[in-house]
């Protein structure tokens, strides 16, 4: 068989085998944490959360052992960059979303917060194992915040965390049905991981560019598959206003849980090139998303046109200086 062909069968292999991993851990974790009694509330905001993010977490810590740090925060920065500016571009533009105002005073501060703490461990070099303690602590401190402000007050914040918890799909069986099914979610996204990251590194040397451009554009797009699919099935249906939340947890999960981790687990340097431009980019796209929702408390169909033509001028900048 073909070389190429086998690369770009690794490199779809490991996304493919990522999306299913990361479904499967949720939907495992999800039915074992209900029957152990745990509250929709308390799964929504962690478990399903997370979950949706293991993909990133995976294939970041697959890139640092496998060399590669470009791909490590590549995959965070680009992910998160591609989930406002393509994923809510692509929902908007399906149908306006609808922002709440009490909701989003606390998730996008958090969300600044995040792109902040991102931002100066980029701009820092090196991110070692104190910047991700203080990443971690500060996701779970998040979650804490979340779940007591949550849990005594009925509202259409706390209805939409039970309504995530309650539409994770779930396994049949009882407890160790679901454990069973974490577990092979976890098997199968490490294994995608893997491939992911080894046709990645292959693709970056055979064309000449850096395993960062890879890891901003292909790994960050494929690892964001799940988040697309969920908010564009949501506004499909007419609930565009969980693609927001979808969006704005995921960023929050990728910066604190994701990079945090890593840089716990395996300190690394963040290469130069980020810190040039992408991290920027980041950050100008989470204060375009403050800015649009603080103007009318929705995202209308303009804005997120705005929001595709941004991340198509991004795409269209790093593939003429990969070619250069």
């Amino acid at each position: 068989m073909d070389a190429n062909l086998i690369t770009y069968a690794s490199l779809i292999g490991g996304l493919i085998l990522l999306t299913l991993g990361g479904d499967t851990l949720v939907r495992g974790a999800t039915t074992a944490a209900k029957r152990m009694g745990v509250s929709p509330l308390l799964i929504g905001l962690t478990l399903v959360g997370f979950g949706t993010s293991t993909p990133e977490l995976v294939t970041s810590l697959t890139a640092i052992q496998a060399g590669s740090p470009g791909i490590a925060i590549g995959n965070v920065v680009g992910s998160n960059t591609a989930n406002i500016l393509l994923i809510l571009g692509l929902t908007a533009l399906i149908a306006p979303i609808v922002v709440d105002r009490t909701a989003f005073r606390r998730d996008g501060i958090m969300l600044v917060v995040a792109s902040l703490v991102c931002t100066a461990v980029v701009l820092g070099g090196r991110i070692g194992v104190v910047a991700g303690a203080i990443m971690v602590a500060m996701l779970l401190a998040y979650i804490v915040i979340a779940y007591l402000g949550e849990r005594n007050v009925q509202d259409a914040e706390r209805a939409k965390y039970e309504h995530i918890a309650e539409d994770a799909p779930d396994a049949r069986g009882g407890l160790w049905a679901g454990i069973g099914l974490a577990v092979v979610g976890i098997v199968l996204t490490i294994v995608g991981a893997r491939l992911l990251v080894d046709g990645a590194v292959v693709i970056a040397r055979d064309f000449g560019v850096s395993d960062t451009v890879i890891g901003l554009t292909v790994v960050a797009v494929g690892t964001s598959l799940p988040e697309m699919v969920t908010s564009v099935v949501a506004a499909v249906r007419g609930r565009a206003d969980v693609a927001l939340g979808n969006v704005i947890g995921s960023n929050i999960y990728n910066v604190l849980g994701v990079l945090g981790l890593t840089a716990l687990l395996a300190p690394f340097e963040a290469p130069a090139a980020i810190a040039r431009l992408d991290i920027w980019v980041m950050l100008a796209a989470t204060a375009l998303l403050v800015l649009f929702v603080r103007t009318g408390m929705k995202i209308v169909r303009w804005e997120g046109a705005i929001f595709l033509a941004a991340y198509a001028a991004y795409i269209a900048w790093l593939a003429v200086g990969a070619t250069a």
